[in-house]
């Protein structure tokens, strides 16, 4: 198995897991456990496919990535209740599985268009869009609107794999790269909180005051 197949198993196994996790804190039947696994886990990966026009989308072509969430889905719907750190758990996962997925999105993007931008704009949006839909569909405040660095870090990640695959490094070390870059960048933001700098709003001018100096 390629060391990409084994990042893109592991980003959807750790994706469904934090989609099963936030169906155990809204207690949900199994049912609802196997549909929060499958969302969040191939979420990302089906806009990427769509996005670049593969289609039948990957998991049509392998149905493996939906035994993987369903059995992903059951196991965390026999074991959560003996989790009592479950949200903690959730952004951990979701941590790993973005970084992977940030390296695999960004693989298949250059793979498909040869194109340095188009490949970290996938990489980003594999990453990330699981974790927005499963925060959706949860009725969860949304990771993006939440201050520690979530999209950056994936962007990184994918930033740095390409980079490093376009200089001609072997496939492992520019994975193992863009992976510890984005880990990195989202596990300091979780541990010490790290944050990028916040727009601060600034009074605007009076209404009468802006239409006087159109109207010169």
């Amino acid at each position: 198995m390629s060391v990409l197949m084994m990042l893109d198993y592991a980003g959807v196994a750790l994706f469904a897991a934090t989609g099963a996790l936030a169906a155990s804190r809204k207690q949900l039947d199994l049912i609802g456990f196997l549909f929060f696994a499958a969302a969040t886990g191939i979420g990302g990966g089906t806009l990427r496919d769509l996005v670049l026009g593969r289609t039948p989308v990957f998991w049509v072509m392998d149905p493996t990535y939906l035994v993987i969430c369903a059995a992903v889905g059951i196991f965390v719907f026999l074991t959560a209740h003996r989790v009592e750190w479950r949200y903690k758990l959730l952004i951990w996962l979701d941590a790993v599985g973005l970084s992977a997925y940030s390296v695999m999105g960004a693989a298949k993007g250059f793979a498909t268009t040869g194109s340095l931008t188009i490949a970290i704009v996938t990489g980003t949006m594999t990453a990330t869009f699981g974790g927005i839909l499963r925060d959706l569909i949860a009725n969860e405040p949304s990771i993006l609107l939440r201050p520690e660095i979530y999209v950056t870090a994936a962007l990184a990640g994918a930033t740095v794999f390409t980079g490093a695959n376009l200089l001609g490094l072997p496939l492992p070390v520019s994975s193992a790269a863009g992976f510890a870059i984005a880990f990195g960048l989202r596990g300091g933001a979780l541990y010490y909180g790290w944050t990028l700098p916040r727009y601060r709003a600034r009074p605007g001018r009076p209404a009468d005051e802006a239409l006087k100096k159109r109207k010169k």
